[in-house]
């Protein structure tokens, strides 16, 4: 198979072309809680591997979003599932006209011309998907590409990406020990109070005030999980109940569509949802 140097100089210019519609226009919100953002930067800059492990909707996407315009590379987003196999990564031949064409996929793409590559729920794709990102993540930093007989090298630039959460996966969908010990590691979960207020104010477009019931409520119901709940109320959701507060929906209906509804279908537990929301707010 034959290895791909890194682009020059002059392809370069194609290569910031292609990237152009990944890069973010405007800095994404993001509070840093810890010391996550340093550690990003550094792992970027001694071209690691980076795995976010926490609860849906506790931030994760929007950090890779921060870091990826804090550093200024482009970011390609893969939203992972049952169905999507390597070829969907990777690419594959097309027929247009008369002859077949190469078409990269968003990982070979990612790495071609250096962006960050972030699999959002990598465990939800199939495990050849997860097989194939394997000699990216060591010293190698290598893409094999069969169908081209190519083996292309990661520019510095590039950067894979992995997220998942660990509460909803079952022993069959959960990363092997071959694939998570490619990784440095972080862990997210729903921000101190005090900060998830400021984010619910700051997203939602709601006074501070309204944003530490919100939060308030939102606390309550995650010492549900376990009592027939699987997952708490995300930060992310508390932000749309704010967003339909600041709309001109009442406070009870706006936590009733954006809280209660949406995690659970069991009309005891939304009813113990509903009372929590009206002794708050």
């Amino acid at each position: 198979m034959a290895k791909s140097s890194p682009m020059n100089p002059k392809s370069q210019t194609s290569s910031e072309h292609v990237l152009d519609k990944y890069r973010l226009k405007s800095e994404p919100y993001y509070l840093n809680i810890k010391n996550e953002a340093d550690i990003f930067e550094k792992a970027y800059k001694a071209r690691l591997p980076v795995m976010l492990k926490g609860p849906t909707g506790c931030g994760k996407t929007r950090f890779v979003q921060a870091m990826a315009y804090r550093l200024g590379r482009p970011i390609i987003t893969v939203a992972c599932h049952e169905d999507l196999s390597a070829t969907d990564l990777v690419g594959r031949f097309l027929l247009e006209g008369e002859e077949t064409v190469w078409h990269d996929g968003p990982l070979t793409t990612a790495v071609r011309h250096g962006a960050i590559c972030y699999l959002d729920e990598v465990v939800e794709a199939r495990k050849d998907t997860i097989v194939c990102i394997h000699p990216l993540t060591d010293d190698r930093r290598v893409l094999p590409i069969e169908k081209l007989g190519q083996l292309i090298s990661a520019p510095d630039d590039f950067m894979l990406v992995i997220s998942y959460n660990p509460g909803y996966q079952s022993v069959l969908k959960d990363l092997k020990q071959s694939t998570r010990q490619r990784f440095i590691s972080l862990e997210f979960d729903y921000p101190p109070a005090e900060a998830e207020a400021q984010i619910v104010a700051r997203e939602g477009g709601i006074d501070a005030g309204l944003a530490r019931d919100l939060v308030k409520i939102g606390e309550k119901v995650r010492n549900l999980k376990g009592h027939g709940l699987e997952e708490g109320v995300s930060t992310r959701l508390l932000v749309y109940a704010a967003q339909m507060i600041a709309s001109g929906i009442d406070a009870v209906t706006a936590c009733e569509i954006a809280i209660a509804s949406p995690i659970t279908d069991d009309s005891e537990l939304q009813r113990g949802i509903r009372e929590i929301v009206t002794t708050v707010v």
